[in-house]
């Protein structure tokens, strides 16, 4: 069953959408805010995003460029602004569809349907695949390999490496870190992240001693080594 993401601060306008695309037979998350619909997309997975374009704290836009900067799922406008050249712009970032407030409930669905369709089919049989030196994670079937040896990883663990890779000139700090992993709110438990970091480091050295893949930024947390 295919995951869709709703970004949406009007809470009557986010309910809505998601009683209908719910019984239309879809998981459905809503989020409220620019800031947590992309935190969301980055540490979860998704099939489709219905993202509006005024939001607070980060509006659709920008939301739209840092998404493309890292997926190519689809994603579908949902705003009140009917200027042909605002639809434009936003195609040209990398939208999928556009529709416009108010809408049809049952046009929604349909193109939620038609842009997951499209969508499967040109991706069919292609994994989606990121690297990062001689390691290849493949978000398809969950595991990473260093030169083509896969590597054993806890569940804990490659959701951080998965974070890393796809966030690879981001700092990470522990309280990130924590609360995007374990969704919980991060209380200064510095050992569980030290651990699952220490352990991920260690299975990567023991396949190739040679090379450094997570640096610790004094005071701020972690990241990838820069290539």
């Amino acid at each position: 069953m295919e995951n869709i993401l709703i970004i949406e601060d009007n809470q009557d306008v986010n309910f809505m959408l998601s009683k209908a695309i719910k019984y239309a037979g879809y998981n459905v998350k809503s989020s409220f805010t620019g800031i947590d619909g992309l935190n969301e997309l980055k540490t979860n997975s998704y099939n489709l995003v219905l993202l509006d374009i005024m939001l607070p704290y980060k509006s659709g836009d920008q939301i739209l460029k840092e998404v493309r900067q890292f997926s190519s799922i689809p994603v579908i406008i949902i705003s009140a602004k009917d200027i042909i050249s605002t639809k434009i712009d936003l195609l040209k970032l990398g939208a999928d569809d556009y529709i416009t407030k108010p809408f049809d409930l049952g046009e929604v669905v349909a193109r939620v349907e038609s842009n997951l369709r499209r969508y499967s089919i040109s991706n069919n049989s292609i994994s989606s695949l990121f690297t990062y030196k001689d390691i290849t994670l493949d978000e398809n079937t969950k595991e990473v390999k260093i030169n083509n040896t896969l590597l054993d990883l806890t569940a804990k663990e490659y959701m951080i490496l998965e974070l890393l890779i796809k966030n690879q000139n981001k700092v990470f700090s522990k309280s990130n870190l924590y609360e995007s992993i374990w969704h919980e709110e991060y209380i200064g438990d510095d050992n569980t992240i030290k651990t699952h970091i220490s352990n991920i480091r260690n299975k990567l050295k023991k396949f190739n001693p040679m090379e450094n893949y997570i640096e610790t930024v004094w005071g701020l947390g972690y990241r990838l080594y820069k290539n």
